[in-house]
């Protein structure tokens, strides 16, 4: 009886903790007479915000255009509603970005939850939403329900918050047990659920879905626990006003719509390079691809690229469609950047022969800059991953193969070592650190299977092409004047 008291006055306790640091946080923001402190006035006159960070998928990452993720695009704002420029710390797991915060960082952005009990720090005002999920391997029972999981080994990550709502759980269900991990990412956690190492893993719901289509072993359950939030963590003994200005900045990009619109872009889709089944590609064949196969075999004669190459790499990348918008801002039919499109001298990228025309030419750029000891199948493979991701990233890939003692020149080894560019232990190793490294493995694998497709349908027309010619009046007639049908 004793132990259930004391048990619901700690959970009575932390609710109130909570309470007074939400309402201490509007308090701050709507007293502009309080002592702002000499951080802000420092962050001013030295003309950058500090910011200690993670690279991870959700917060911040070198992508197809340079810098990006969630936090990052909100940092970046943030420092320009400063009028000051941006210096990242991004070397860091939750629990190191927390202290380098306490001693020597302006804030931290890290996917951090908001958890007013830490001490040395003090929260901004939530940001969005963390809802804590269970995921499991498939093949097991479906788990619905908390009782479920007696008996399996689950696994969360260390100072995230999951673990936090663990916590709380189990006073309730005193049997629920668990691993913590501290220096892994999620990416490496889910991977360890689908070979076989954990049963089940809690992770936040838009961190599965950033990652699922990588893991297909692995299956949505249920939500658990209560939802926590995301929020930027300041020093505290360094004044409030940063805080303040933070949490007036934050109040800003929610009014104006711009917060959820960058939660849609970064965290609300599953991932654009969904797997498009053949029947709607081949419609799109006989539908789309009639407007544009001209264009495709101009741009091939001149890149020295098969045609049907270059028209699976238009289609994976807008399904043809010329005046395609992906949420970061690529556009056109083979999605070129605002920096390629001036390096290929691309002057509307919506112009589909100039698109198509750009991308040929960025795309045989790549493979003319690989090294000379990467040959046949395995340098095309590998420019067209580098066309996705980058040649920065991978050439860190490579360098992954060879730390594990494999042949970078060989696409097999770069291809299993490109996902490693999502997980801590690895991109730390590398120049260009974190990468979304499973989406150019399917890239690659979704071009060479539209490829294949392509060049199945093209055979196939030539052989009625050739059929018809046989079995015309004038087939002698037909056969002299069109000469050999086209090879492709």
């Amino acid at each position: 009886m004793l132990a259930t008291l004391l048990d619901h006055l700690r959970r009575q306790r932390r609710r109130y903790a909570t309470l007074c640091a939400l309402l201490g946080l509007g308090l701050v923001t709507d007293r502009p007479d309080r002592d702002p402190g000499p951080q802000l006035a420092d962050i001013r006159a030295r003309d950058f915000l500090n910011i200690q960070t993670r690279n991870t998928p959700t917060t911040y990452y070198e992508g197809r255009q340079g810098p990006t993720g969630f936090e990052y695009e909100l940092m970046r704002r943030f420092a320009d509603y400063l009028g000051v420029s941006l210096n990242l710390d991004a070397d860091h797991n939750i629990a190191e970005a927390l202290e380098a915060v306490r001693h020597q960082g302006d804030l931290g952005a890290a996917a951090l939850p908001l958890d007013p009990t830490l001490d040395g720090l003090m929260f901004s005002r939530p940001i969005m939403p963390l809802q804590p999920l269970l995921v499991y391997r498939r093949g097991l029972p479906p788990p619905d329900e908390i009782d479920d999981l007696e008996g399996l080994k689950i696994g969360t990550l260390r100072g995230t918050g999951t673990s936090l709502v663990m916590h709380e759980l189990q006073q309730d269900h005193p049997w629920l047990r668990w691993q913590e991990a501290d220096d892994i990412e999620v990416s490496a956690l889910l991977g360890r659920v689908a070979d076989g190492t954990l049963d089940a893993a809690v992770v936040f719901r838009h961190q599965f879905r950033l990652n699922r289509l990588f893991f297909p072993e692995v299956e949505d359950g249920f939500a658990l626990g209560r939802p926590l939030s995301l929020a930027w963590a300041f020093p505290t003994g360094q004044g409030l006003g940063l805080l303040r200005e933070a949490n007036r900045f934050l109040e800003q990009m929610q009014n104006n719509g711009l917060l959820a619109r960058l939660e849609t872009r970064y965290l609300g889709r599953d991932n654009y390079l969904e797997y498009v089944g053949a029947r709607t590609f081949i419609g799109h064949v006989h539908e789309r691809l009639p407007r544009y196969d001209g264009l495709f075999r101009a741009a091939a004669r001149d890149s020295g690229f098969d045609w049907k190459l270059l028209a699976a790499v238009g289609y994976q990348e807008s399904h043809w469609r010329p005046k395609a918008t992906s949420p970061t801002g690529v556009r056109g039919m083979m999605m070129l950047t605002n920096a390629t499109a001036s390096e290929m001298n691309v002057a509307n990228r919506l112009d589909p022969a100039q698109s198509i025309e750009g991308g040929a030419r960025y795309l045989r750029s790549l493979k003319d800059r690989l090294p000379a000891s990467i040959t046949g199948d395995d340098r095309l493979y590998m420019a067209l991953a580098a066309y996705n991701v980058g040649l920065g990233h991978l050439y860190d890939a490579r360098r992954i193969v060879e730390m594990r003692g494999g042949n970078p020149d060989r696409w097999d080894d770069v291809r299993d070592a490109l996902p490693l560019l999502q997980q801590r232990e690895w991109y730390s190793k590398t120049r260009y650190g974190y990468a979304r490294g499973g989406e150019p493995v399917i890239y690659v694998r979704n071009i060479r299977r539209y490829h294949e497709i392509l060049a199945y349908v093209d055979r196939s027309r030539q052989q009625f092409h050739r059929l018809s010619v046989r079995q015309s009046p004038d087939a002698k007639k037909t056969a002299r004047a069109d000469g050999t049908p086209p090879s492709g």
